[in-house]
């Protein structure tokens, strides 16, 4: 089972001061998955994150990057991960070419520039000085930064903020690919949908520890969550009593459901006998968001 995981923590701890940031998490992250972190600010995740890279020293726990601890062997982890971090130093002068060149001649044994590039999308502006890439594509040279020296395991840290969305979409098939390379990647990020489409594996933190782990659609049992069906009666017309619902602030009925075949089966039915319109019907479960806030305490989610 070791030799499956490319990050292996124990009982990990982190405290500064009388403040107890990070309080004894267990984590596994398997060779070529995608793999996010969720959490709130001050939650921990930056400093669990941080102590994976290398950057911050824990206070006790056990933490295997690799095959190697951050904490004694970083020189020897470094040359086989890439980090894109919020915010980069790229000398905004050179080229795109130029730049990954610079930052594969670290390496003793980089990624072809060339292929960066391409891998990057960003073969179009190869050429150009950083000063003219936009938002989105500096992003993008980010992450060949990140891939110049052909890492096994790269750190992504909100690596789509201030993306309109476009350019969101274009980086999530970015990191897509990397996966597909086979590369292990872990990605701390504030968008839901982000985690959604890109993750094989979740993740939440909460006042230090992990409160729930799973798959995006299996993530706090949001697979078995009640289903809510919603709807709008013309003016006048009143529930079945076969299916009652409760009234929303929107003037829409709606119902929380533990058999939506059912519940949808008897709700159309009705409707159709009585000639009654059910305007704006939908039928949806607890997205990834409704959990996330459920389990960071910000929303309730029904059960």
């Amino acid at each position: 089972m070791a030799d499956e995981l490319a990050v292996r923590v124990r009982g990990l701890v982190k405290s500064y001061g009388s403040v107890q940031a990070v309080r004894g998490i267990d984590l596994d992250i398997r060779h070529g998955e995608i793999f996010a972190l969720l959490g709130p600010n001050g939650a921990g995740k930056t400093s669990t994150v941080e102590i994976l890279e290398g950057y911050r020293r824990r206070d006790g726990g056990e933490v295997t990057v690799l095959g190697c601890d951050p904490g004694r062997d970083r020189a020897k982890m470094l040359p086989q991960v890439g980090i894109v971090l919020q915010k980069t130093g790229i000398d905004r002068y050179l080229t795109v070419i130029e730049t990954v060149r610079l930052y594969a001649s670290y390496y003793p044994r980089p990624r072809p520039p060339d292929e960066v590039v391409e891998l990057a999308g960003l073969t179009e502006k190869r050429d150009s000085r950083v000063t003219k890439l936009s938002g989105g594509q500096t992003r993008r040279l980010d992450m060949a930064v990140a891939l110049a020296g052909d890492p096994d395991l790269l750190f992504l840290d909100e690596p789509t903020t201030g993306f309109d969305p476009s350019a969101r979409r274009d980086a999530w098939e970015v990191i897509k690919n990397l996966a597909s390379l086979g590369k292990t990647v872990l990605l701390t990020t504030h968008y839901m949908d982000e985690a959604q489409y890109l993750a094989d594996r979740v993740a939440v933190i909460a006042a230090g520890r992990i409160v729930a782990e799973g798959t995006p659609a299996t993530l706090g049992d949001r697979n078995l969550a009640r289903a809510r069906i919603r709807y709008r009666l013309p003016a006048g017309a009143t529930p079945p009593d076969t299916v009652p619902g409760a009234p929303d602030a929107d003037g829409f009925t709606v119902i929380t459901s533990a058999d939506a075949v059912r519940d949808l089966h008897l709700l159309t039915g009705w409707a159709i006998d009585n000639g009654i319109a059910l305007d704006g019907l939908e039928v949806t479960r607890p997205s990834l968001e409704d959990v996330y806030l459920a389990l960071t305490g910000e929303r309730e989610v029904a059960s």
